[in-house]
Parts: structure tokens; C-alpha cells; sequence
């Protein structure tokens, strides 16, 4: 039996069992695979983690506006906006841009806000001076060097027509999208975007997830149908009852322009997802980039990259559209990393209240197993997830986690139920073997601080070895979040493609030190709707020193560079190091 037979027979089998396995790739490296960390018993003495709020002193003051702060009539109003950490200057400091959103009414003159990095995390305000004053309902942002000219671009989607902006490499943006190829002939409500070179050929293409088919003439009202209301309370309505969007993916053609390829290569076949965040990541190591969306109150789908052009769509089958009672669930915000260090990436996705996130971990056979109670990431089900993160907030070598919160109803305040409009945030501390340990009520008032959360970026904004995380927070200024606890040492890696993409988006990067190796993979977007510092962060413990970085650059090619002094930011330039054979991942 062929594995398009095998795969057939699966899906039929996942819709009956909510469970299946197929091999979604000939390249699955599994004969040298590095096991997996011994156990690590959680009975540790706990760290120090103590996040603080200084998004006010550090400058960061606009407030987020996304509708009615009141009540939302419209399900418009409810999801948010997300955040991109990139250094558009190319002075060594990542800078923040934070998408913004309007009201339905209109008159309100609200634009997204790109804020410049000075040091010591402190920002200035240079949307107007930087081109990027335009007003309208924003939902997500990407950012890297389409064109290769050396600096990076910028992806806003929105509600209506989603905009690219040219670096022009003196601090100013150009808006380019009619001139790229890429503005709509009608209006669309995009939402998720990462750039990612599909076909490995040097070139960053971009895809592009849409959520909902609205027309506000004629949306239903609040409370007037059956998914216009939750637990008794009249609420906006949607996404069920909803037309679905469509997913987008446009293959970036050089000389500044794209062309549509969404239906010929099967990103763009209408699958019914309300589709938020999209990921880009080579989950069955053969080289080429997948495609992984979370999907709202719909399954999410996994697009396997077929290597000729084309992509299969196979979540059921893979074990990653469902929860591991086989129900689609509310999908939100999305994290991937390799979380316990065993050659194959797993995937993190935030859910709505009244449910648990999903850690799906790769079988490393092309499946995944939903983990999350083994894990101990089940630990609340009362909050409605979004932003969400794998970082090392303690640089001992393993990727904590971060959930972001906030409900959609601000008419829950109102009621009797238990839930509340604003919400904590949630740390869990990875104490190794696969497991983790909500250490939320220890991680000082930054964590405990309740907002209605949405979009949440993580980067080193001040250079020091520690990730702060900015949050886009609805109807408040944002949250910026820096860890004062002690941490131990740190290597922040950034990589430059030469035959690959310059960005080198899709580079796995190894770092050894005392007799581990810790991995990591430069993505674009993540979180929900949002982007990270490019910059690869790896904690090292108690090393001075690290032995060795390895990268496999997108298209093939892997490179040993040589190991040096912890602390420190390392540029690594594809070329510039010693060819070594590939290893499996």
C-alpha cells in the first residue's frame, strides 16, 4: 500500500477513532535522532521569576483601540490586534510595531504604532516620521527582508485591505501592495502572516490566513440566533454561523513582486476554517517548510509541503486538528519549538475558555500526540488563550511557557458568572522529562496583572541575555514585561543568509555546550498574529562558554562555527563556516 492510500485510510479512520497516523514526508529523519534529556523530578527549589509592567516609563503609551470598550456588538471587535519585534534600522536594538485597530463608528483617528528602540528600553514614537499613519481596523504583522536588500519589510493585515511597506533604508516605509501584487480587488478580513520561503529558492514568499467573510450590513445583532449567545448572555455573534475566509499564499516572483499561486499549490482550497495564526516550520525535518494554522471553533489544518510547488492539507491525519477526544476546539495563538530537545518540533496552541491549550508532540513519524496533561499545561481551563510563547525565562536550557489572556465579552463583567472580561497571564516552568509547573502566582505582578489580552511578542529589547514580551492589551495601553530574577548564562544567535533567504527565515541553529545541544528555528509569525526577535536565545545554564553553534540553512547546507564566551550576541553568515555533514534533527 502507497502512503496516499495509507493516508486515505487514516483521515476515514481519525474521523471514526479522533485519532490516526500517516507519514506526511520521505525526508523524516529518525535514525540519528538525539534522545531525549533524562527526567528531571520537579521537587527543584524553585527559581526567581519577577515580571514587571514598564511599559510606561520605557515610553510605550498608545492605547489599543478595537471597537467598543463597553460592549462589542460585532464579533470585529473581539479579536485583537498583534505585535512584530524586528530591527527596522539595523541598529542592533529591536524595535516594536504594534498593529491597532478602530471603532465601527469611525472618526476615531487610531493608527498602529512603530516605536524606535534608544537603549536601556526606552522607545520613541516614529509612526508618522516612518510612514506607517494610516487608520484602520489592523489585525496581525510580519516582518522580513523580502527583496534582500538588507533591511526588513513590514506585512500589516487587516479588515479590508491588507498593506506591505517597503524598508527604504533611511528609517521611512513606502506602502507597496497594488505595486507587489498583493492588494485584493475586494475587501477580505486577513488575520495571520509569515513570510517563508516554500520552494527554497532564496526568495521569501508569504502567506496569509483569512478569518471571517464579513459584511457589517449584514451581520446579525447581538443575541439573535443561536451563536449569538453564551451561557444565556446575549453576545455578538460568530464565528459559527459565519461564512469562513480563505487562505492566502503568494509566491514571491523578485524584482519587488508576487503572484497569487493560493489555488494552484492548495493553500487556498476552501477548507470551512476561521483561520488565525499561521506558522511556518519543517515538522517532518525533509527540508522544506510546512504550514501550520489555528483554527477558531473549526479544526486547524496542517498544510505539508509536497516539495513540488504544492501543499496537502492533513491536520486530521496528522493529529493536530483536533483535541485528543477527536472535537475541534477554538483555536488561537500559536508557539513551535522543539520543547524537549528530541530532533522533531512540536506544536503549542492557546484555545478558548472552558477547554484546555493543546501540546501536540511530534511522534517524529509525521504525527503528533496531544501531551497536555502529561505535561501539566491543563492546569486552567477558565481562561481564553491567545498570545503564547516557548522562552527560557531562566536560561537553564529549557523553554518555559507563556499563555497571554483575556476574554472576547466584556459583558461578562456584568453577570454572574465566574469569568471576568480581564484576565492574568500564565507561566509554567518546564522542569524537563516533558513536564511542566505553574509557577503564575510566583512570577510577580506582570504575570498576575489582568488584561483583555490578545497578541504578545517575545525579544531581547536591551541586549542583556533576559526576554521581555510585549502585549497587545484591548481598550489599555500595551504591557511591557521584563523579568527582574536572576538568570544564568545566555547566546543570542543571529543568522544571515547568503544563498538562502538573507533573513535566513527557516535555518535550524544547534548550539552545544557541556554536553548538550540545544536547537532552535527563525520563524517569522507566531504567538497570535504577532512576531518574535528574529534573533535565536539560548539559555546555557551554568556554562562560560559554549563548544559550538551548527546551522542547517534553508535549501540545504550545514555549518559548524566556532564556540566562544557566553553573554553575547553572535552573527553567523552563511559561507563563513565549516561545512559539516547533515546530521539527523
Amino acid at each position: 500500500m502507497n502512503w496516499r492510500s495509507r493516508g486515505v485510510l487514516l483521515i476515514v479512520a481519525a474521523a471514526l477513532i479522533g485519532a490516526a497516523a500517516v507519514l506526511f514526508g520521505q525526508g523524516m529523519a529518525t535514525a540519528n535522532r538525539v534522545p531525549r534529556a533524562p527526567k528531571i523530578t520537579p521537587n527543584l527549589p524553585p527559581i526567581t521569576v519577577d515580571f514587571r509592567d514598564i511599559a510606561a516609563q520605557a515610553g510605550l503609551t498608545a492605547v489599543n483601540v478595537s471597537g467598543s470598550n463597553g460592549a462589542k456588538k460585532y464579533i470585529l471587535e473581539t479579536t485583537g490586534t498583534g505585535v512584530a519585534i524586528f530591527d527596522y534600522d539595523n541598529d542592533g536594538l529591536m524595535d516594536i510595531f504594534l498593529v491597532n485597530a478602530t471603532t465601527l463608528e469611525g472618526g476615531d483617528h487610531s493608527t498602529s504604532r512603530l516605536y524606535r528602540n534608544l537603549g536601556n528600553l526606552r522607545f520613541e514614537d516614529v509612526t508618522a516620521k516612518a510612514g506607517l499613519s494610516y487608520t484602520g481596523w489592523g489585525q496581525g504583522a510580519c516582518a522580513a527582508d523580502y527583496d534582500n536588500d538588507g533591511y526588513r519589510d513590514l506585512f500589516v493585515t487587516y479588515y479590508g485591505h491588507s498593506r506591505l511597506y517597503h524598508n527604504n533604508g533611511n528609517g521611512t516605509f513606502k506602502e507597496v501592495s497594488e505595486a507587489a501584487g498583493l492588494r485584493s480587488s475586494a475587501a477580505r478580513w486577513d488575520t495571520g502572516c509569515s513570510f517563508v520561503d516554500y520552494d527554497l529558492d532564496g526568495k521569501l514568499d508569504l502567506v496569509v490566513t483569512g478569518y471571517v467573510d464579513f459584511d457589517l450590513a449584514k451581520a446579525p445583532r447581538p443575541g439573535s440566533g443561536g451563536y449569538c449567545e453564551w451561557k444565556g448572555l446575549p453576545v455578538m455573534c460568530g464565528p459559527r454561523g459565519l461564512p469562513a475566509g480563505r487562505n492566502h499564499l503568494f509566491h514571491n516572483e523578485g524584482g519587488g513582486k508576487f503572484s497569487d499561486v493560493s489555488e494552484t499549490s492548495g493553500v487556498g482550497k476552501p477548507t470551512g476554517c476561521y483561520g488565525f495564526t499561521v506558522t511556518a516550520s519543517d515538522f517532518d525535518n525533509d527540508g522544506y517548510p510546512d504550514l501550520y494554522v489555528a483554527c477558531d471553533s473549526t479544526p486547524s489544518l496542517l498544510y505539508h509541503n509536497r516539495r513540488d510547488g504544492t501543499f496537502e492539507e492533513m491536520g486530521v491525519a496528522a493529529g493536530v486538528a483536533l483535541n485528543d477526544d477527536g472535537q475541534e476546539q477554538a483555536g488561537m495563538g500559536v508557539a513551535v519549538a522543539d520543547y524537549d530537545e528530541d530532533g522533531a518540533v512540536d506544536i503549542l496552541k492557546t484555545n478558548f475558555s472552558d477547554d484546555t491549550p493543546n501540546l501536540y508532540h511530534n511522534n517524529g513519524d509525521g504525527t503528533f500526540t496531544d501531551v497536555v496533561y502529561q505535561s501539566g499545561l491543563a492546569a486552567h481551563t477558565q481562561y481564553l488563550g491567545w498570545g503564547v510563547q516557548f522562552l527560557d525565562v531562566d536560561n537553564d536550557g529549557r523553554r518555559d511557557v507563556l499563555v497571554i489572556n483575556g476574554h472576547v465579552y466584556p459583558e461578562v463583567d456584568k453577570s454572574a458568572l465566574p469569568a471576568r472580561y480581564r484576565q492574568p497571564r500564565l507561566l509554567y516552568w518546564n522542569v524537563g522529562g516533558g513536564r511542566f509547573v505553574d509557577i503564575s502566582e510566583q512570577a510577580g505582578p506582570g504575570i498576575s496583572q489582568a488584561r483583555s489580552s490578545r497578541g504578545a511578542a517575545a525579544g531581547d529589547l536591551d541586549n542583556d541575555g533576559s526576554m521581555e514580551i510585549v502585549v497587545a492589551n484591548l481598550g489599555a495601553p500595551p504591557s511591557l514585561l521584563k523579568n527582574y530574577g536572576p538568570k544564568k548564562s545566555w547566546l543570542l544567535v543571529k543568522c544571515t543568509g547568503v544563498k538562502c533567504n538573507r533573513d535566513a527565515v527557516g535555518a535550524r541553529v544547534y548550539v552545544y555546550a557541556r554536553g548538550r545541544r540545544l536547537s532552535g528555528e527563525a520563524q517569522t509569525g507566531t504567538s497570535f498574529l504577532s512576531q518574535n526577535d528574529s534573533r535565536l536565545h539560548f539559555g546555557l545554564g551554568d556554562a562560560a562558554e559554549y563548544d559550538r553553534i551548527e546551522v542547517e540553512w534553508p535549501g540545504g547546507g550545514r555549518e559548524a562555527f566556532a564556540g566562544g564566551k557566553a553573554n553575547r550576541v553572535v552573527g553567523v553568515r552563511q559561507g563563513d563556516g565549516v561545512k559539516v555533514a547533515r546530521k539527523g534533527s
